[in-house]
């Protein structure tokens, strides 16, 4: 799962993508150049887990942040955030809402239009330029997909009322869209970036108010991921924060592509996967290997929470709450799977 970071300029980009990946600039990096971190996905049933079985090798599940190269700085003309985040699953809108010294008082909602109003322009430039291909090629005689018009005639109409293709989940997960890889159709976390001393979310009227809003202190966040744990509970607990914010955005990315973590268990690997909502039991086996997929026979099942309640896996057992399953189980978040396979 990948996810892009872009905002305006000022808007403290860089210093949370640092603060998310904990990783610094080196001497040699540009502003010509993009930078991708991976971090994991804080997850307390992992750690339990882990506590429980002792395996040799703890993995939690990951995502992977995109920081693109700030559009106008490339010297190739086809390098800008545009082109680099078609890639990614999901945007971070980061928007300014601090005071900072040369510029005038913070507006988030004029720069969430702003660059929302980018993004639109950007993909109805796409929208009509294929249009206009589709319509010659059908004047020289070449049949064309009456779908995929009509579905990109929908996108035409949307973007013209300057309504972002995300607000249409079904025509924005189109399959026949899935190539052209829309910036306004990915989903999008908008992080408000606060003064050090405003932990709240400001009052916003408009457009805004539809999306995925979280507020999160920058400058605190930076500081913090440069200390270490010891340091880290002092510094929070002077600033009366329980979580950092960094973990909920964290959190929240993986939640709003509607992923889930179902786990594996035992002495060698206590391991999260991730896959989408409503994944059906043989589709999930197919992300730890194409083999047993193949070979699927039954999965066997255990809640995370009926784990807990039971104190082990021997005691569920007891208890039957350890279940056979088949291939048209849909995982449910949160599953400790066992496959039976032959191949």
């Amino acid at each position: 799962m990948k996810l892009g970071i872009v905002g305006l300029p000022n808007a403290g980009k860089s210093m949370l993508f640092e603060a998310l990946t904990r990783s610094m600039p080196t001497q040699n990096l540009s502003r010509r150049e993009s930078r991708i971190g991976t971090i994991r996905v804080p997850d307390a049933r992992v750690d339990f887990l882990s506590g429980l079985y002792l395996p040799k090798k703890t993995i939690y599940a990951q995502v992977e942040y995109l920081l693109p190269v700030v559009k106008g700085d490339s010297k190739e003309k086809d390098q800008n955030p545009w082109n680099e985040i078609k890639n990614c699953d999901a945007l971070i809108h980061v928007i300014r809402n601090f005071q900072a010294d040369g510029l005038p008082g913070p507006d988030p909602l004029k720069d969430f239009n702003s660059l929302d109003e980018e993004m639109r322009f950007a993909d109805l430039l796409v929208v009509e330029k294929r249009l206009e291909r589709l319509d010659l090629d059908q004047k020289r005689g070449k049949k064309a997909d009456p779908d995929e018009a009509a579905l990109l005639n929908r996108c035409k109409e949307m973007l013209e009322q300057e309504t972002p293709l995300r607000n249409d989940k079904e025509l924005a997960m189109s399959p026949l869209l899935k190539g052209y890889a829309f910036v306004s159709a990915k989903p999008m976390l908008i992080l408000l970036n606060n003064d050090d001393n405003d932990p709240d979310l400001p009052s916003c009227s408009g457009d805004i108010n539809q999306e995925n809003v979280l507020a999160v202190r920058g400058r605190l966040e930076y500081e913090l991921s440069l200390m270490t744990e010891e340091e880290a509970k002092v510094f929070l607990t002077e600033f009366g924060i329980t979580t950092s914010a960094m973990d909920r955005v964290i959190a929240a990315s993986y939640t709003l592509l509607g992923l889930i973590s179902f786990f594996t268990v035992g002495e060698d690997e206590v391991r999260a996967w991730t896959i989408k909502e409503n994944t059906a039991a043989t589709e999930a086996a197919g992300v730890i290997h194409s083999d047993i997929k193949k070979g699927f026979i039954r999965a066997e099942v255990l809640a995370y929470a009926d784990l807990i309640a039971a104190g082990s896996y021997k005691e569920a057992r007891k208890r039957g709450t350890v279940r056979l399953e088949g291939k048209t189980y849909l995982v449910k978040d949160g599953d400790i799977i066992e496959f039976r396979f032959n191949v």
